[in-house]
């Protein structure tokens, strides 16, 4: 039995090990499935001020988004740079989004290494933002990279980041039978003790 939109968010609700978690945080998750609605150019200019925000070493701020929205070129340009498994949905939401990051310093032109770790500040910034207003978002990592700096002529001190689709959670039935299964499927994450230490395989002790 296919579940339908507002069932799979509700299943997807993350189960936290501890109390006090932002909701915003526990409701986010990045389905497949999108409807035809259309994100608002204010609702966009909301969730790209977020990213603004974000924070950035040296204020550097190295993130760029390129921002396609359904019919545009740029849109057409993004998703033609999809592996085929994804253009089989992304292509249904709204807005697609290219992100990449300035890998020098602007003041000194000198090698910014965070540079990539900054966007996906930002990118999670996005995330939660689109998400407090009822907004959905899935970050593909499955796109010719060498094919988008290519048809945005992006210089090479930027690095690739991802592609990512926006726009409104949609019923799991417009999907393939593969993607159907992922999309109503709970979510899980690792426990605390694997990714929080006091040394190199060591659990840190948080109570």
């Amino acid at each position: 039995m296919t579940l339908t939109a507002s069932e799979v968010h509700k299943m997807k609700y993350a189960q936290p090990s501890t109390d006090g978690v932002l909701p915003v945080i526990l409701e986010r998750w990045s389905p497949r499935a999108f409807t035809d609605r259309d994100v608002s150019q204010a609702d966009l200019k909301k969730i790209f001020e977020a990213a603004r925000w974000a924070p950035s070493s040296f204020n550097e701020q190295p993130w760029r988004f390129i921002v396609g929205r359904r019919n545009s070129e740029t849109y057409k340009k993004i998703a033609a740079t999809l592996v085929p498994a994804n253009q089989a949905w992304a292509q249904n939401a709204p807005v697609l989004v290219l992100s990449v990051a300035k890998t020098r310093f602007s003041h000194n032109d000198s090698p910014n290494g965070y540079g990539v770790h900054d966007l996906g500040a930002a990118d999670g910034f996005i995330t939660l933002q689109a998400a407090s207003m009822g907004i959905a978002t899935h970050q593909m990592a499955g796109f010719d990279q060498a094919k988008a700096r290519e048809v945005f002529e992006i210089p090479e001190v930027y690095a690739i980041g991802s592609v990512m689709a926006l726009g409104y959670q949609g019923d799991p039935s417009t999907l393939g039978e593969h993607y159907q299964g992922q999309e109503q499927s709970p979510r899980s994450r690792k426990p605390l003790s694997e990714i929080v230490l006091s040394g190199w395989d060591q659990p840190a002790d948080l109570g």
